[in-house]
C-alpha cells in the first residue's frame, strides 16, 4: 500500500499489510537497568506514553493540531538532557517525519537480527513410534462462495453483519463440522444454530465483547509438537500491546498467552519475535488475510515461551529528513558517534509529551501526596485537548464528583477514566486503593519517571564535573554489585565502564561531590535519600545501575538525495516480500537526508544516539516545531 500525504509528527498514514485493524516490574534487588525504548518491558516503550493521557485511536479528529497541542510540552532542559560527548558541530533535520522513517529490528538472544521473511507453514515432524490419531476439520462442508461470504465477513469487521449457510442434511454431525469448519478457518468468526420457517441456519458473525476474550476451546495438539508457536511479528505504526491485543481478540485468547523479550515503538516499523500458548502455525497465519499493518511469518514451534530482557539489543535503520549540514560535518558526527559513542540518557518518551509531566505525579507517588497524584492526574491543563478530556477535566474541578466527570468520557480505560472509576467505587478518602484500579504497569511508570529524571540530572553534573574519564569515586560494576574506584584504579578505566545509580533503597552513590548531590536533589523534592521504601510495598524502589556512556555497534551511514517527500526512503522485509523495488536515490534530487544504521544494547534509547548526532533538541515539541515550519 502507499504511505499516505506526509503529516505532522505522531499522526498516522498507512501502509504495508493487508486489511484490519502488563508486565510485573522488576524486581526490588539492585540490577543493572535491563529495559528501554525497544527492548524493555511495556512500562517503558519507546511510544507508550506514562500514564496522564487518554488513550484512543489515531486519526480521531480532536478540533486542534499535534503542534498546538505540543505548545506546553516538555524540552529536553526539562528533564536534565543538557551534556553532549562530541564536539562536532550540530546541524538541523526532521526526525520520524514518517513512521516508515523508524525501523527497528529486534536482536534475539542468539545475536541474529530478526527477519521476516517467510509466511510459509512449517512442515509437521514425524513422531517418533506409532501415530498418534489427528483431529481433522472437514473444510468440504463450506463451499467455495460461502467461503469467500464468511471472508468478506472477516475482513469488514462489521459486528452487525453475518453469514448464514443452510444445513439440508440436518444431523448434530454434520452441523458440529460447520461449526467447526468456520471457527477454524476464519479465526475472529463465531457461530450459532438458528430456525427459520423449519430449516436450520449456521449463522456466522463476528465476536464481540467478554466472549471474545474467554478461554478459547481445547483443541487436539500432537504430543510430539512444542508447546509454543514463535513466529515474527511485523508491525507499522502500532504499539507491541496494541498488535498483541489485536491478535488476541481475532483468536479468542487472553493477551497473557502472548510473551516477547521486548515492546517496539509504535512510530515506526518494527519486526521482534513473539511466542504464543498452543495456537496453530495455521490459525496464525490466516490472520494475515484481515490484518491491517501487521504481518505475522517465521513460524516455528518451540518448547519455551519468550522472556522479557532476552534479546542482545535492536537494530536501528533511521532516516533524518531535510538535514541542513554538509557532508563533511555529517561524516565528522558519525565518526563520532561509532568511536566515542552518546550519553545514555533516558530519552524524551519516558517523561510523557502534556503540561503536567509524569515525574512530577512519580515524586507525589514517593511522597504519599495522594491528593496531589489525583490533582495532577484529573485537573484542567494547559495545552490543547481532545474535548471529551477537557470537559471531564472540567467537571471534576467544578464538582469533584468522579461519576459526573466519568460520565464525559467515551473510553472509561484511559488512565484518568481508570482512576475515576476507582474513586467511584472506594471513595475519595481512600485514594491508594482508588488508584490501584490503573493497571499496576501505568502506575510504576510515574515513579520510575521521576528516577529517570533524577538520573538524568546527576548524569549531566558528572559530565560537566568530570568530563569523559574515569575519576576517583566513580562507580563501576563487578558483577551485579557496584564499586567505588580508587585514584589508581580510575587511571586504567573507561568513561564506558562507569556507572550511575537510580535513587532506590538498595543502591550506593559515587563518593565526589556529584554523588553527594542526590541527597540534595532528593531532599528539595520533599524525599529522604535514607527511607527509600514506601507503605505501598510497589512503589518501594531498590534502585538499579545504569551506564552513563553507551558506544553503538554496526554503525554505518550515507547522505541521500529524493524528490517525493512522500516516498520511503527504506526497503522494509514487507516490501522485500511483496518484491516491490527498493528505493531510488536521484543524485540531484531536491532534498537531502541522512540514512543511518547502528546497533544498541538493552538499556538504551535510539533517540538519543540520533540526539548526539544531530545536536538537536529531540522533544517532541520542538520536532513538531520544526515539521511544522518544513510543510509550511
Amino acid at each position: 500500500m502507499a504511505e499516505s500525504e506526509p503529516v505532522l509528527i505522531q499522526t498516522g498514514e498507512k501502509r504495508g499489510c493487508p486489511e484490519d485493524e502488563e508486565e510485573d516490574a522488576p524486581s526490588k534487588k539492585p540490577r543493572v537497568e535491563s529495559s528501554h525504548e525497544n527492548g524493555g518491558p511495556p512500562d517503558q516503550n519507546e511510544e507508550e506514553e506514562p500514564g496522564g493521557e487518554e488513550q484512543e485511536e489515531d486519526g480521531e479528529d480532536s478540533g486542534e493540531t499535534f503542534a498546538d497541542m505540543m505548545k506546553h510540552g516538555l524540552t529536553e532542559l526539562d528533564v536534565g538532557i543538557l551534556k553532549y560527548v562530541s564536539d562536532h558541530q550540530g546541524f538541523s533535520g526532521i526526525l520520524k517525519e514518517r513512521y516508515s522513517d523508524f525501523v527497528v529490528h529486534e536482536i534475539n538472544k542468539e545475536g541474529k537480527m530478526v527477519h521476516l521473511d517467510d509466511l510459509t507453514i512449517p512442515a509437521e515432524e514425524e513422531p517418533e513410534g506409532p501415530p498418534v490419531p489427528e483431529q481433522s476439520v472437514d473444510t468440504d462442508v463450506l463451499t467455495e462462495e460461502q467461503k469467500k461470504e464468511l471472508e468478506q465477513l472477516q475482513k469488514i469487521r462489521n459486528k452487525e453483519s453475518q453469514v448464514s449457510i443452510e444445513v439440508m442434511d440436518d444431523t448434530k454431525e454434520k452441523r458440529t463440522l460447520v461449526h467447526k469448519a468456520v471457527k477454524t478457518q476464519f479465526p475472529g468468526l463465531e457461530t450459532k444454530t438458528e430456525e427459520k420457517d423449519g430449516r436450520k441456519f449456521i449463522v456466522a458473525y463476528h465476536v464481540a465483547g467478554k466472549k471474545a476474550l474467554a478461554a478459547p476451546r481445547k483443541h487436539f495438539w500432537p504430543k510430539h509438537r512444542g508447546n509454543f508457536c514463535h513466529f515474527v511479528l511485523y508491525k507499522e505504526n502500532k504499539d507491541t500491546m496494541d498488535a498483541i491485543n489485536v491478535l488476541s481478540k481475532f483468536l479468542r485468547l487472553r493477551p497473557n498467552m502472548f510473551s516477547y523479550m521486548g515492546t517496539k515503538d509504535k512510530r515506526a516499523i518494527t519486526v521482534q519475535e513473539i511466542a504464543v500458548h498452543r495456537i496453530t502455525a495455521e490459525r496464525l497465519a490466516h490472520l494475515n488475510k484481515c490484518l491491517m499493518n501487521l504481518k505475522l511469518g517465521n513460524f516455528c514451534y518451540k518448547n519455551h515461551p519468550l522472556k522479557l530482557g532476552e534479546l542482545q539489543g535492536n537494530h536501528f535503520t533511521v532516516v533524518i529528513r531535510n538535514i541542513s549540514g554538509t557532508n563533511e560535518q555529517v561524516n565528522q558526527a558519525l565518526t563520532s558517534l561509532r568511536e566515542t559513542g552518546f550519553i545514555n540518557y533516558y530519552g524524551m518518551q519516558r517523561f510523557g509529551t502534556t503540561a503536567v509531566p509524569t515525574q512530577h505525579v512519580g515524586r507525589a507517588i514517593l511522597k504519599n501526596d495522594w491528593k496531589e497524584v489525583v490533582d495532577l492526574i484529573l485537573k484542567p491543563r494547559p495545552g490543547a485537548e481532545k474535548e471529551f478530556m477537557v470537559r471531564c477535566r472540567e467537571e471534576w474541578a467544578k464538582t469533584q464528583d468522579p461519576e459526573a466527570a466519568l460520565k464525559k468520557l467515551p473510553n472509561k480505560r484511559c488512565v484518568e477514566g481508570q482512576l475515576l472509576r476507582g474513586l467511584s467505587m472506594h471513595g475519595k478518602k481512600n485514594i491508594v486503593s482508588a488508584f490501584g484500579l490503573i493497571p499496576r504497569n501505568n502506575r510504576l511508570m510515574y515513579i520510575h519517571s521521576y528516577q529517570s529524571a533524577v538520573w538524568n540530572i546527576m548524569v549531566s553534573r558528572r559530565i560537566d564535573a568530570f568530563g569523559l574519564k574515569a575519576v576517583e569515586g566513580d562507580l563501576v560494576l563487578k558483577g551485579t554489585a557496584a564499586h567505588v574506584l580508587s585514584a589508581e584504579e580510575a587511571e586504567s578505566r573507561s568513561i564506558h565502564d562507569i556507572v550511575m545509580p537510580l535513587p532506590g533503597f538498595d543502591v550506593i552513590y559515587p563518593s565526589h561531590h556529584v554523588g553527594n548531590g542526590y541527597r540534595e536533589l532528593l531532599s528539595a523534592d520533599g524525599l529522604d535519600i535514607d527511607n527509600m521504601r514506601h507503605k505501598v510495598k510497589d512503589y518501594s524502589l531498590a534502585g538499579a545501575y545504569r551506564r552513563i556512556v553507551i558506544k553503538p555497534s554496526d554503525v554505518s551511514w550515507e547522505v541521500i538525495r529524493y524528490d517525493d517527500p512522500r516516498i520511503s526512503l527504506v526497503h522494509s522485509d514487507f516490501e522485500k516480500m511483496e518484491k516491490k523495488p527498493a528505493p531510488v536515490f536521484n543524485t540531484e534530487g531536491k532534498y537531502r537526508a541522512l540514512r543511518m544504521e547502528f546497533s544498541l544494547p538493552p538499556s538504551t534509547y535510539a533517540t538519543m544516539a540520533i540526539r548526539e548526532v544531530l545536536k538537536l533538541d529531540t522533544s517532541i515539541k520542538k520536532q513538531t516545531e520544526l515539521n511544522t515550519t518544513w510543510f509550511n
